[in-house]
Order: structure tokens, then C-alpha cells, then sequence
């Protein structure tokens, strides 16, 4: 089975870093995941935040766009929660104007930030719609499909592009999955988030059952997954170092997945909630090239999936550009020249 490689860059802050640096090692690794064949460069989108510099996802990939030359880019993903799906239609037709072909466009549900981020970003908003109905919203305008009795018949979100970008539904649960087939959309699962193989192919089963052929289009699933590719495997494990999976569970039957214990309980504090945090050793695939190889592969025979979009978040810079030549030498046999 032929391996497909993406990457997902979060553009971390880490100590002693500035934000310029970690943006700017976000452009390197684009370029440098373009120079390796792999497809996709997708970008995240985290609000108020000290540890993560990508807060507008839009502008990022327009720049990307700008500083490569044939790696599709995109989103990894709008929290369209928090938006019109009008304004990000608009926003994603002009950049797959600017770069015909090349412009992908995941969403997702998750908040990206803590309560008070989001409060700003929902300023004025007066509407709960659905996720799903601004998906269905966003797909109209981003395809110009508008019907003729829509209360806004007429409505273009212009430019409309010769290749419209590519809408991808993220998610980490069988409802995402379940979600994304009903709207006959590729779908995502984040097992770097969710951490738990056996809901990431049993979410996959249930989104490949349920899909909508309807719309003419066909299942297509990506893995998305915390990889880390070493010269040794000791070196692997001291570069991950102590991580950890953090997953606040509020009384309110939401559950979320941050970055940092401290992160969680504000969360929880300024949600105004009672509370719980669970702390898990997180999904990250760590090795040697022989290693991390047969742990891809085995996935891939798993779920039937061909397409992993991997993140790689450590420090220093220099072993993150490592890990990801030699994870194309562990895939293509061939030794990375850049």
C-alpha cells in the first residue's frame, strides 16, 4: 500500500522562542516539506495563546502560498464556529484564486482558545446555527450552489475560482466522522488529539458506512498523527521528552483537549464550571525510520487509509527538520535531498 504524507504545523512558541521565529520556522518547514514531495501543508488556527503563534490561519496561508510553489495548502482548521460561513467562503475563493488547485479548506468544532476568546470572536453573534449547517452553508457558497428559493438567491461569494478549495471536516469522534458522511465530505480524524486507535477506526468504519454518495463524491479519510522520527530510538524518547495528553471534562458533559494542565484548569475557570482533568500518555509515533515505518504501515493496513497528515512538535527546530527528512527516507526508501 503507497503511503501519502502530509504535514500539520502548529507553529509552537517554545521557551526562549518569539513568535516571529516560530512563524518563520513554519514558512522553512513548508518549503521543506514541498522540496520532499509530500502533499499537503496545512496550518492550525489557536487564539490567546503564549504557546502558539498561527491565530489567523487565512493570512498564514496566503503567505505560504506565496513562499511555495505546487504543495497544496491550507487549513488544519477554521474553527467555523466562531465565523460566517459567507466571509470564510470568500476568503478561501480568493486564495484558490491566487493559487489555482492548491487551497484546501479543513474545518472544525473545537473552540481553538479559552472561553474568553471565544466570547470575543462570537461578539454580536446572535445565531446558534449548527456545525453542520454551516458546513452545508460554507459548501454552497464555496461551489456557488446557492438554490433558486434560498432566502439569499443571487448571493455569490466572490471571486468564485476556476478550482474551488478543497472542504475537509476535522474531527477526533464517531459524531465528527458520522458528520462529514452525511454531508459526503473527506474527513480527518485526529488521533494525535483523541489519542485512542480504536474510536480512530471505528469512526473511520462508521463515516465509510454512512456516506452520502448522493453528492457524487466518494469516502476519502486522512490520519492525522503526532510522529517523531529519530536516529535512535533513545533519541527519539528524550526529545519527546515528558508530553502528555490533557483532557478537561467539564459538568457540562463537554470534554476538550488542551495543551497544558495549567491551560485546562483556565479554562475551566473561566467557563465557570466544576470539573475534572485527565491526564494520558500521548499518540505519538516515536522511533527509528525502521520503526515509525512498520508503525504507519500497520496503521494504514488497520484503517485502510493511505493519507496521514503528521505533526511533530519539538525542540530544537534543527531535529524537527530531521525528523521529517528522514521520515520520507522511511517511506520512500530514498535518502532526503535538500
Amino acid at each position: 500500500m503507497s503511503i501519502t504524507i502530509s504535514v500539520l504545523d502548529q507553529s509552537p512558541i517554545y521557551p526562549g522562542e518569539t513568535s516571529e521565529e516560530a512563524l518563520r520556522h513554519t514558512i522553512t518547514l513548508a518549503k521543506l516539506s514541498e522540496q520532499l514531495g509530500f502533499r499537503r501543508f496545512w496550518v492550525s488556527e489557536h487564539h490567546d495563546s503564549e504557546q502558539v503563534a498561527g491565530s489567523s490561519p487565512e493570512v498564514l496561508i496566503s503567505h505560504l502560498l506565496a513562499k511555495t510553489e505546487s504543495i497544496r495548502i491550507g487549513s488544519g482548521g477554521i474553527m467555523l464556529q466562531h465565523y460566517s460561513p459567507y466571509k470564510v467562503a470568500e476568503n478561501f475563493n480568493v486564495l484558490a484564486s491566487l493559487a489555482p488547485g492548491r487551497v484546501d479548506l479543513g474545518v472544525g468544532r473545537a473552540p481553538g482558545g479559552l472561553p474568553r476568546s471565544t466570547q470575543a470572536l462570537q461578539q454580536g453573534i446572535s445565531e446558534s446555527a449548527s456545525l453542520t449547517d454551516k458546513i452545508i452553508a460554507l459548501e454552497k457558497y464555496v461551489h456557488n450552489r446557492l438554490e433558486e428559493d434560498h432566502p439569499l438567491a443571487g448571493l455569490k461569494a466572490g471571486p468564485i475560482p476556476a478550482e474551488p478549495p478543497e472542504l475537509h471536516v476535522l474531527g477526533a469522534s464517531v459524531a465528527s466522522a458520522e458528520i462529514a458522511a452525511g454531508l459526503g465530505l473527506p474527513y480527518v480524524f485526529s488521533l494525535f488529539i483523541n489519542g485512542d486507535q480504536a474510536v480512530a477506526l471505528e469512526a473511520i468504519r462508521v463515516y465509510r458506512d454512512a456516506f452520502d454518495t448522493s453528492k457524487g463524491g466518494s469516502p476519502q479519510v486522512i490520519i492525522a498523527l503526532a510522529v517523531l522520527v529519530a536516529d535512535t530510538d533513545q533519541e527519539a524518547a528524550e526529545l519527546v521528552g515528558a508530553q502528555k495528553l490533557i483532557r478537561l471534562h467539564l459538568a457540562s458533559g463537554k470534554t476538550l483537549t488542551l495543551g497544558t494542565r495549567e491551560q485546562a484548569e483556565e479554562f475551566a475557570r473561566q467557563s465557570k464550571e466544576s470539573y475534572t482533568i485527565e491526564e494520558k500518555e500521548p499518540e505519538i509515533i516515536k522511533g527509528t525510520k525502521d520503526f515509525v515505518r512498520e508503525q504507519i504501515l500497520a496503521l494504514s493496513e488497520a484503517s485502510g487509509v493511505e493519507e496521514f497528515i503528521v505533526t511533530t512538535n519539538i525542540q530544537p527546530f534543527d531535529k524537527r527538520i530531521r525528523s521529517f527528512e528522514l521520515l520520507h527516507e522511511a517511506l520512500t526508501g530514498v535518502p532526503a535531498k535538500v
